[in-house]
Order: structure tokens, then sequence, then C-alpha cells
């Protein structure tokens, strides 16, 4: 066994890759710099790769999913699905799927949010508060009351 080379034991010597005017090497590969505080304009990237991109109707679709899927997680949140004659069995098998559909799409609103963008904030608050208006507050229930049985067949309201 030759003994006499320089070992390297692998490692390779590179460079480091030239840095630019921040200090950090650049990035070739980013096409939009993801945004760390609120932002206008319809140039987004909401919960997909490259959607709604930069065209106005698509960032208006992204705005009305958004809004919609807000207020869907209200409907989830406060209305009745479960009947009150139900097995147990059946309506823990509901109520666990309905959270999870309501958990899944609150997350999506929140990751739609994690884009920053200004217009993704407001419509995500609004279809939550238009949600809750229909839903939830006493305004279309008039003042109708739930029985402690009733309560038992509602998914619980989200909580922070």
């Amino acid at each position: 066994m030759d003994h006499d080379h320089d070992h390297d034991h692998g490692h390779m010597h590179m460079s480091p890759p030239p840095a630019n005017s921040t200090g950090m090497p650049p990035m070739h590969h980013m096409e939009m710099m993801m945004h760390m505080t609120f932002y206008w304009g319809k140039k987004a990237e909401i919960l997909f790769s490259g959607w709604p991109g930069t065209r106005s109707g698509m960032y208006a679709l992204a705005l009305i999913v958004v809004f919609v899927m807000a207020i869907i997680v209200e409907w989830l949140s406060h209305f009745q699905l479960i009947k009150p004659g139900s097995t147990h069995v059946a309506a823990g098998v509901v109520q666990t799927l309905l959270h999870a559909i309501r958990m899944g799409l609150e997350y999506m609103v929140m990751l739609a949010l994690m884009s920053f963008n200004g217009g993704m904030f407001l419509v995500a608050v609004a279809g939550h508060a238009v949600g809750f208006l229909v839903f939830g507050s006493r305004l279309f229930r008039g003042s109708e009351t739930l029985r402690p049985s009733e309560k038992a067949f509602y998914l619980s309201p989200m909580s922070c």
C-alpha cells in the first residue's frame, strides 16, 4: 500500500460561489421573491407553484377560492350536519371526517395567507366574517337556543 501521497479522505476543495451585493450567493433558479411583509398586487404565488401568476383573471379566481374556503370553514364549524337520532358511532365518524375536512381547508387558507398578499388577507378575513354572520351568528337563526343534547352534534368552533 502506498501511503506517501496526500490523503484527502474524499473532501473536495471548491471555492464558494461568488457573492452578490447582499453577501449571499446568487439564486439563479428562483423566479419570484418570497415576501416576508404584506404587499399589494396581482403578481403573487398562492398555494401552488406559478398560480395565479400575473394574470388578473387568475388572481381574481384565487381571491374567490380563498373567500369560499373561509366561508366553508365557518359553515362546517357552525352547521348541524348530524341528525339528533344518529348512533354515537356514526355521529363520531361523521364528526371526525368533517373535522378533518375543516382543518384541511383551514390550513389551505393559512397557506394562502403565507403569501403575504394583502388581497388574500382581506378576502380570508371577509370570508370568515361572512361565514360567521350567516352560519354562526343569531342574525339568521333568530332567538332559538340549542338544547344541550343538540350541541353534541355540532363541530366545536375553531379556537386559537
